[in-house]
């Protein structure tokens, strides 16, 4: 019997193993199949051959498993300060992008523009700003109770921050006088912004008005970048007023040739209603809230966690639609169809180009940064050392205080924090491979 038809009598998903005998002298012959032993005979060899008879279109459910649960994911890697960020959007398409509005621009047609690029309003997107909105403000008040339950550290030298009862003994301190302490951080008691990195953005009552120069870079408010591309969205905030138009703007090129006029902006509300709203949207107004009680601390960090994730996700929907810029350079962000021209950038070769800041289109990470701090997965246990370094995941701070507070680990975070690794004890590290 031979393998001509090897597929009619094996089931409908099956390996099957055999040899293959080749010749050598006569290329245009085909494949014998066989049951003949391994022997040299002349030009004559014999290879084992598998033939795998799952039909095409579908893959195997290991790989399918495998791609669904990934035991381990590496972090993201860290830029160095003395290069450019990386552009989100790569440099052809932007150039090409660029050399298409330039051609239009010769032949005198104007650029065509689709909401939110013309100044209006994406009306979808109005509920999505204020469903992030109101997470946002659920986030911070949340983490403000968690920190009663939960201890953060920060490193008084460097940015590290460190989830837990004790700080970690890991010596990876990269801040003055880190050669003397032999890379052993110097642990302080931390905040709410050593957890959620505050990033604050320009208020604009028209992002599509005037620039903001570095001699008027005080008549605007600074107020964090979500809140304020929640209001360019379509949120309505009396504290802070934004320009809504019913007519799109026109552009000819990078030229804006109609932009409905300008318009004063009204008058600011007092001192003390901004200072109410900044205490719910603001990290630094946050006050620190009451402690939770032990039953409800579970709960709390559950929606807590919850409006995290709804808070990135409903960011990163609304940055699919309005535009965000962020330096290449530093960490500043704004929130509109241009940067602004104020002079405060004062990272890798700022002096070449006068302190401005060199804009292009922002991340999620840069609006919400991780803040990725290592994983403790016994909080009672003994504190992490440098030997079982390579042994341990990281997750987002929020992600760790709402876990250490009792919240289930979410499945998108499992790989990053490396839980399928036993760690091992100090004497046996030397000895895994």
């Amino acid at each position: 019997m031979g393998f001509a038809n090897v597929t009619d009598i094996l089931p409908q998903k099956s390996i099957c193993l055999g040899f293959v005998e080749i010749k050598r002298p006569a290329a245009h012959e085909f494949l014998k199949f066989g049951y003949q032993p391994f022997r040299h005979v002349g030009q004559r060899t014999s290879r084992i051959f598998a033939c795998n008879t799952q039909e095409s279109g579908h893959p195997s459910n290991t790989f399918k498993k495998y791609d669904r649960h990934r035991q381990n994911v590496d972090l993201p890697p860290i830029l160095p300060k003395n290069k450019k960020k990386p552009f989100p959007i790569p440099i052809k398409k932007l150039i090409q992008s660029a050399r298409q509005d330039k051609k239009l621009a010769e032949m005198g047609i104007e650029k065509p523009l689709e909401p939110p690029k013309n100044g209006l309003l994406v009306p979808d997107l109005v509920p999505v700003a204020y469903e992030v909105l109101e997470h946002w403000k659920v986030l911070i008040k949340g983490l403000s109770q968690l920190l009663n339950v939960v201890t953060v550290y920060g490193c008084s030298k460097c940015s590290e921050v460190h989830v837990g009862p004790a700080g970690h003994r890991i010596q990876d301190c990269r801040g003055t006088g880190s050669e003397q302490r032999r890379n052993q951080h110097c642990w302080v008691r931390g905040s709410i912004n050593d957890v959620l990195i505050p990033i604050e953005s320009y208020h604009l009552f028209d992002p599509f008005g005037r620039r903001i120069k570095h001699e008027t870079r005080f008549n605007y408010d600074r107020i964090p970048a979500v809140v304020e591309l929640c209001i360019q969205a379509g949120v309505d905030l009396p504290e802070y007023p934004s320009r809504r138009r019913t007519t799109p703007i026109r552009m000819l090129g990078k030229k804006v040739i109609d932009r409905g006029g300008y318009v004063h902006e009204p008058k600011p509300y007092g001192a003390e209603d901004c200072m109410s709203l900044l205490a719910e949207l603001d990290t630094y107004g946050a006050q620190a809230g009451q402690s939770p009680l032990p039953s409800d601390t579970r709960k709390l960090a559950e929606r807590t966690l919850k409006a995290y994730s709804t808070v990135r996700r409903g960011v990163r929907q609304l940055m699919k639609k309005y535009t965000v810029k962020a330096c290449g350079y530093c960490s500043e962000v704004h929130v509109g169809p241009w940067g602004h021209n104020v002079k405060l950038c004062g990272a890798f070769k700022h002096q070449w180009r006068d302190g401005k800041h060199g804009w292009q289109d922002a991340t999620l990470d840069e609006v919400i940064p991780p803040n990725h701090v290592w994983h403790v997965r016994d909080p009672n246990g003994p504190p992490l050392t440098t030997a079982l370094k390579r042994f341990c995941g990281k997750a987002p701070a929020v992600v760790e205080v709402c876990v250490q507070a009792g919240a289930e680990i979410p499945e998108s975070y499992r790989p990053m924090m490396r839980l399928d690794i036993v760690l091992p004890d100090s004497e046996e590290a030397r000895l895994v491979a």
